[in-house]
């Protein structure tokens, strides 16, 4: 495998980890009463498809074919996210917990890629960014869960 392919696939894997992010906030957008969470959720998601273009760019200049959708699991995640709502007395709450446990996963795969040690300095850079964005969602949400629980 080529240097280049191998940076690519690296970087599609998270590019459908935020396809999945993404389409995942709209869902908890929809679902959530709160106004407050809402307008958090939407912001999230806005985010999410910035870093998927900004992903899908470095991965055109590596001259491969970016990812045009989510996976399978992120699907499946989705679903459960909307099901567990359904059922349960404070669906924020529900909500919340998922889409921290969401993007803990985005983040353990953001961590994994930060450990590679032959990044370009500006997949580097691009990916700390991102992965700072994402911790930074984290302790926000967990905020907001202290607020609605």
């Amino acid at each position: 495998m080529k240097y280049t392919e191998e940076i690519s696939n690296k970087l599609n894997k998270l590019l459908i980890k935020n396809y999945d992010a993404e389409k995942g906030y709209i869902d908890a957008y929809k679902n959530v009463e709160s106004n407050d969470l809402k307008m958090f959720f939407k912001r999230r998601a806005s985010e999410r498809s910035d870093f998927a273009k900004e992903l899908r760019t470095e991965i055109l200049q590596y001259g491969e074919i970016p990812e045009d959708s989510g996976s399978f699991k992120g699907t499946m995640h989705r679903n459960w996210m909307n099901l567990k709502a359904t059922f349960t007395s404070n669906d924020d709450e529900a909500i919340l917990e998922e889409a921290i446990r969401g993007e803990e996963a985005s983040l353990e795969e953001y961590n994994d890629l930060l450990t590679e040690k032959n990044l370009p300095p500006t997949i580097d850079s691009l990916i700390a960014k991102h992965r700072n964005a994402i911790q930074a969602s984290i302790n926000t949400e967990k905020a907001k869960l202290e607020l609605v629980s």
